[in-house]
């Protein structure tokens, strides 16, 4: 607290009073100034004491708390240092099963190779029809007359022709000789000299005569050559 020192007071009758003629008036007012201004200096001072007053608590109980936080802050500090926290645990996940996949189908077992099948046996060839010869005089004289100009000869010719093969055959073309085994219309000994004009010639008279023809070309020059030895000879 500020201390401000009392002035004594002047004594009444003494001589400054008595120097200044207005001596009364001027103390009291005087007197009144300054304590009006020591009155204004208390309440100040007074004020700041209050006011410092009150910082000092309000200090103090800051200062109190700041301490009291930081033993606070200093006790759990010690506390988790020696009793670590769990950390949580964690959240149950919940974890749905996937369906399994179905298995794969077993691959197919290959099949058993397939015994090859037994060739089939050739069907046996059908027999030939059996081959009808035609016997025909008067087909086979006509045949005949038709091939005469393709060897040079003329009209004629075929009187002696049809004479000689009506002595042998007949003109029928499965005629045989029964002693000499001559066979057809012109009695070809063997049969089978007349193949080289076809393969019918067992039945076909065409075939018999065309090959009867070259025969008497080659041998006789004519049909009736052939006769005339014929009747000289009785065979042609």
């Amino acid at each position: 607290m500020l201390t401000f020192p009392a002035k004594p007071r002047p004594k009444k009758g003494s001589d400054s009073d008595s120097q200044r003629p207005e001596g009364k008036k001027f103390t009291l007012g005087k007197r009144a100034a300054v304590l009006a201004t020591s009155g204004a200096l208390l309440v100040g001072i007074g004020a700041a004491g209050q006011a410092t007053n009150a910082l000092i608590p309000a200090a103090t109980t800051t200062s109190t708390s700041a301490a009291s936080s930081d033993a606070q802050m200093s006790i759990e500090k010690s506390e988790i240092r020696s009793n670590p926290a769990e950390s949580p645990a964690p959240a149950e996940i919940n974890v749905v099963p996937q369906a399994a996949e179905p298995a794969p189908a077993p691959a197919p077992e290959p099949a058993p190779a397939a015994e090859p099948a037994p060739a089939p046996e050739p069907a046996p060839a059908p027999e030939p029809a059996p081959v009808v010869a035609v016997n025909d005089p008067a087909g086979a004289q006509a045949y005949a007359a038709g091939q005469l100009g393709s060897y040079g000869w003329a009209q004629d010719q075929m009187q002696c022709l049809v004479t000689l093969w009506t002595k042998e055959s007949d003109w029928t073309t499965t005629a045989t000789n029964p002693s000499s085994g001559a066979y057809g219309i012109v009695q070809s000994l063997p049969a089978e000299k007349m193949a080289s004009a076809g393969a019918d010639y067992l039945t076909n008279y065409r075939t018999q005569i065309n090959w009867g023809l070259n025969y008497i070309k080659e041998r006789y020059q004519s049909p009736c050559g052939a006769l005339n030895f014929h009747y000289a000879n009785n065979w042609y």
